[in-house]
């Protein structure tokens, strides 16, 4: 029913059933990987008004699976990229010398689990993910801007403080405070417009 790509190897489409309505799947070797692709194989649907949440686990031996909600596919959107570099682990290695001496690097499992639920839970819970990921991104700009401008300001003189310097180009800082606002507003109204 379900299938994973991961660039440069085969498919794999050996879910394993671990509940009622949830499946799973250890991708080896994870620790290069940067997006997987997971799918609908085309040979049963899910039942009507369901689909697959898909999560992500990257399992550490001294603690429980810690499963990250990455987005959902359905029989009307059978296939989805997701990036998952991002949720990888930065494991920190007490002796920076382990490569030497033929030792080989550790090698990390993930695991892609769905669940198959209403597609209105699931729609509900992308949204909010989307939610938070937006709000995330527009605190970070925010302060972005603010930095720039204090920094900016920093450097702020009179016309009396210049010192005449052909080479050298001024912009009054009213032009960046004129900027700074209008970007500001332009954000808060849709955080995604510079995409545009």
């Amino acid at each position: 029913m379900l299938g994973v790509i991961v660039a440069g190897r085969l498919v794999q489409t050996d879910f394993q059933q671990v509940g009622e309505t949830q499946f799973l799947i250890t991708v080896p070797d994870a620790d290069n990987i940067n997006h997987i692709v997971l799918f609908l194989t085309g040979t049963i649907p899910f039942p009507d008004g369901t689909g697959g949440a898909v999560y992500f686990s990257w399992p550490d031996s001294s603690a429980p699976p810690n499963w990250q909600f990455l987005g959902y596919i359905s029989n009307a959107k059978p296939s989805a990229i997701f990036k998952i570099s991002t949720l990888k682990k930065n494991h920190e290695f007490e002796n920076s010398n382990l490569g030497i001496f033929g030792i080989g690097k550790i090698s990390h499992v993930a695991q892609i689990g769905v669940s198959v639920e209403p597609l209105a839970v699931i729609e509900q819970q992308a949204v909010v993910v989307s939610t938070v990921a937006a709000s995330s991104f527009l605190e970070f700009a925010q302060k972005m801007l603010t930095s720039f401008l204090n920094y900016v300001s920093s450097f702020s003189v009179t016309q009396a403080q210049m010192t005449p310097n052909p080479t050298e180009n001024f912009i009054p800082l009213s032009t960046v405070q004129s900027w700074y606002e209008t970007f500001e507003r332009r954000l808060q109204q849709n955080p995604n417009f510079w995409k545009a």
